[in-house]
């Protein structure tokens, strides 16, 4: 297959991720896409030069020329559309999460393994640049063996109510934000977790800021592994200034530290501001670290161009974005809400 034709699913922040990406790839052409938001749709497909939008989602799972398909809708119609695009016998990309609740996440695995069709979890961070070379020199042994782990995604809070609302979301700021520190440190280790402590907020009154919203605005976990290592992993919805993505490796003979979304080479000091410094800046004035490109520098083209490699080539994807890495994610994040309701430590059993 030369080139792989592809629909898109939605129209608003993580649609235009996946189309970014896809137009950065010299083997993908997005022919379609879908959405219950017709302005919004319009204005997505002038922006992406999309030849066919529309809310007709069995009339774009129809077309021929279509053989893969970006579910960049809320999370929790992710089972409903998945289901539906393998059926319709598209291979399928599903943004994080794979879906809210495990046991839908397991229906969508089983239903892609019957379809004979690849389900793909977009898990960005496994394609970061900084990370990959993050892995390449845990590989070396640069840093001896690994024995503690932290990483973490925060923000500011999200402008979208299917982020702010447990039902739609599946929880709060770990299924939303940590689940990246979370799928990361899972690819990384190849190990099993053993054990699992959580704490939340607890959404409502109970949040730190955001007490609009239903779910947590903080959360952190901290996973055993078989292997003996240890990780922390946290997301969270109370840190101004801008996305927020550290990682950080520690191991018996070094350490690694990781500034993935502020860590850019420019520094700008303005005093009328300007257009964009970085994902979710509420000012450009006064000193800033501008992204030069950040959806590269969080891994999204290359994680779009490896899904369309797979298909291309018929081969499996990498550790980390098969639909059972999303599985294993989604578990470990309902282990740390199980934790943190129940006070207590979770022992871990993966399906």
């Amino acid at each position: 297959m030369e080139t792989v034709g592809v629909g898109i699913v939605g129209s608003a922040f993580a649609a235009s991720l996946h189309a970014d990406a896809y137009r950065r790839c010299a083997y993908a052409k997005v022919m379609a896409a879908t959405s219950k938001a017709p302005e919004e749709l319009r204005q997505f497909g002038r922006r992406f030069d999309i030849p066919h939008v529309s809310d007709d989602l069995e009339g774009m799972l129809a077309r021929d020329d279509i053989q893969m398909v970006s579910i960049c809708a809320p999370n929790f119609t992710h089972k409903e559309l998945v289901l539906t695009a393998l059926g319709a016998g598209k291979h399928v990309v599903c943004e994080k999460p794979l879906a809210t609740t495990v046991e839908d996440a397991k229906a969508m695995v089983t239903a892609a393994r019957a379809a004979g069709r690849r389900l793909f979890y977009a898990e960005d961070w496994v394609f970061a640049p900084a990370l990959v070379r993050v892995a390449e020199l845990v590989g070396e042994g640069a840093v001896g063996k690994v024995v503690y782990v932290k990483a973490k995604e925060s923000h500011l809070g999200s402008h979208s109510i299917f982020a702010q609302r447990r039902e739609y979301c599946g929880g709060g700021a770990m299924i939303h934000l940590g689940i990246h520190a979370v799928g990361f440190v899972l690819a990384l280790l190849a190990d099993e977790v053993t054990e699992v402590w959580g704490a939340v907020t607890g959404g409502g009154g109970a949040n730190l800021v955001h007490q609009d919203y239903t779910g947590e605005d903080w959360a952190v976990g901290l996973l055993s592994f078989a292997g003996g290592v240890r990780a922390l992993v946290e997301g969270n919805y109370v840190t101004v200034g801008g996305l927020d993505d550290i990682v950080e490796v520690y191991g018996s003979e070094g350490v690694i530290k990781v500034d993935l979304s502020q860590g850019s080479p420019l520094a700008v000091y303005s005093r009328p501001g300007f257009a964009y410094a970085v994902e979710k800046a509420d000012t450009t004035k006064g000193w800033t670290r501008p992204a030069v490109d950040e959806l590269r520098n969080l891994g999204y083209p290359d994680e779009i161009a490896h899904f369309v490699d797979c298909v291309r080539r018929d081969q499996p994807a990498r550790r980390g974005v098969r639909a059972e890495d999303g599985l294993r994610a989604l578990e470990v994040v309902h282990a740390i809400y199980r934790s943190a309701e129940g006070k207590r430590v979770v022992q871990f059993s993966p399906s």
